[in-house]
């Protein structure tokens, strides 16, 4: 197959999802029923029932959306690790689902596929390509499109428990003092919750909500110890629950806490600092000594070479 029937048969594939798209938008445009029954019953209906626009991307998932899905059921297939994809989407805080998160990892791996092929195209006009060789480089460029979501996904999670762990200390420390002023344990995890922002601001209203749905305290501490991927975290979650259980002053507890984070944070920078020393080494030892070394003997061979005959 030559570069030209190639380039060819992408524009009409093109040119035909274009075309499909146009189709369904026009057909979207049509007044549905309860566009036209909604404006004489306002009174019983809520307007949110009938007016509804839909978004610009809708029509696009009304085409490509089997075609997503049955993709999505593929990777599922092939990759595995259903429950390790769950835990870490409750980690990073997302509220997308498991299929979503495949059919994402599907829109990575086509969008990899198709500027691949752009580029393959391209370069079809300034040099020969091979056909097969550039499958298999698109191909290539779709399953690293597919493993770069999943690696995305993992870096969400580790920048949320970093930002968890360094929100902490002082959200302790903020319960403390609404405690100390006479607060019960779940108004002041209320009023940190909504005076602060932020991830562990964000599990805090987690808690509150699972309180005001009837759920006892302590059980919803533990489901934020269970759902929590911060060993600091979970261990305050277990620490509250049994203290407000036993009834342990709540106060020196929290700030127990807060001072133990801080303690770890404070160890594990030094830790860091310790293991960038060696790293500072490369530079000095591959840029700065050779360039001391060569202007200290440079002069040297150069008078050597003047004062030979």
């Amino acid at each position: 197959m030559t570069p030209v029937v190639a380039g060819g048969l992408l524009a009409a594939g093109v040119a035909y999802g274009v075309l499909e798209l146009v189709r369904v938008a026009r057909l979207r445009r049509r007044p549905t029923l309860a566009s036209r029954v909604g404006p004489y019953v306002r009174d019983v209906v809520p307007p949110s029932a009938y007016d509804r626009t839909a978004a610009p991307w809708e029509s696009g998932w009304i085409v490509f959306g089997p075609t997503a899905r049955r993709a999505a059921d593929l990777v599922e297939r092939a990759l595995g690790g259903s429950a390790s994809v769950r835990r870490r989407l409750v980690r990073s805080g997302s509220v997308i689902s498991l299929e979503e998160f495949r059919v994402s990892q599907v829109v990575w791996g086509a969008g990899s596929f198709g500027a691949v092929a752009a580029a393959l195209l391209l370069w079809s006009a300034l040099s020969t390509v091979r056909p097969l060789a550039g499958l298999v480089l698109c191909c290539a460029a779709a399953v690293a499109g597919v493993l770069a979501r999943d690696v995305a996904l993992t870096r969400a999670v580790a920048r949320r428990e970093g930002q968890m762990v360094r929100e902490f200390p002082t959200l302790a420390d903020l319960l403390a003092l609404a405690v100390a002023a006479g607060e019960g344990p779940v108004s002041a995890l209320e009023r940190v919750g909504r005076v602060s922002n932020g991830a562990m601001a964000t599990e805090l209203r987690a808690v509150v909500a699972d309180v005001r749905i009837g759920r006892p305290l302590s059980e919803a501490l533990d489901a934020l110890a269970a759902r929590s991927g911060v060993t600091a975290v979970a261990r305050f979650a277990e620490t509250l629950a049994v203290a407000v259980e036993r009834g342990t002053p709540l106060t020196e507890v929290l700030h127990a806490q807060a001072a133990d984070v801080r303690e770890a944070s404070r160890r594990e920078l030094v830790e860091s600092g310790a293991r960038r020393e060696v790293l500072m080494l490369v530079p000095v030892v591959f840029l700065v000594l050779p360039v001391t070394v060569l202007f200290a003997f440079y002069p040297g061979l150069v008078s050597l070479s003047l004062s030979t005959p």
